[in-house]
């Protein structure tokens, strides 16, 4: 398991450029959470789409990233920002620095992170009272509803490890789950925000969305040929070339207990 989280999450740095022209962003209001200023550690930048928000709030950013490729873009973005670090590093390997951060920030990150470390790790890094801010994408039932029950066949075809039957799940199944923060007795209380919103996409657009993607990186060349082949086909095909995706951003605040200590 551990081996194929590395193995996966390293995909992600193959190609910077593709993944910061095509990635869904976030909400603009989901940042309104961090207060303005704060010295934030980001996990996990990738190439900043997280981290110009930020910085554009005035925030003092150290952001850690495992890619090259994504570090080296992401400097680059935030160049005009002095006040924004860009270290090309595994959180799990780097030494925290002795002043404390008001706010941890992994954005679709912190699932990538060793699970017997990124918890404790994230408490050791901020300051009493300091929050750990968790986001999550999902890709939820809406948008084109009956395209991506269509599209189920061609996963099927083409990945052998998709469930058979599987649909997307409306937001409401999605719990806002904290049980791995709570087990840690290093934090209060975890308060959760919910973002709906819609994205639409071309053929072409989709299919590079889909390239990004590590379990779609992860398959054999030919594999994952015929399978954006078969997705562009019943785009063009059957939906005049034009998709609407749905997605849940869900933010979850986690703050230290005052006695919090390193």
């Amino acid at each position: 398991m551990a081996a194929d989280r590395e193995r996966l999450r390293r995909t992600f740095t193959e190609d910077a450029e593709l993944y910061d022209r095509v990635r869904p962003g976030y909400p603009a209001e989901l940042f309104d959470e961090v207060p303005r200023g704060s010295r934030v550690l980001e996990i996990g930048c990738g190439t900043g789409q997280a981290t110009v928000p930020l910085a554009e709030r005035g925030c003092r950013i150290v952001a850690i990233e495992l890619g090259e490729q994504m570090a080296r873009l992401a400097r680059r973005k935030l160049a005009g920002f002095p006040g924004v670090e860009v270290v090309n590093a595994a959180f799990e390997d780097w030494p925290l620095p002795p002043e404390p951060f008001d706010v941890v920030l992994a954005a679709t990150s912190f699932h990538w992170i060793d699970p017997a470390v990124r918890v404790a790790k994230a408490a050791d890094a901020l300051r009493p009272g300091g929050t750990l801010a968790v986001i999550s994408t999902h890709h939820i039932k809406g948008g084109t509803v009956p395209f991506f029950a269509d599209s189920q066949r061609c996963y099927e075809r083409f990945d052998p490890d998709t469930p058979p039957g599987e649909t997307l799940p409306p937001a409401v199944a999605l719990p806002s789950d904290s049980a791995e923060i709570d087990g840690s007795g290093r934090f209060g209380v975890s308060r959760f925000r919910r973002f709906e919103w819609e994205q639409g996409y071309t053929t072409a657009e989709y299919l590079d969305v889909l390239s990004t993607y590590s379990g779609h990186r992860a398959l054999p060349a030919d594999a994952r040929a015929g399978l954006l082949d078969c997705i562009a086909a019943l785009i063009d095909g059957r939906y005049g070339g034009r998709i609407v995706k749905r997605y849940l951003t869900l933010l979850r605040l986690s703050d230290t207990h005052l006695s919090n200590g390193r």
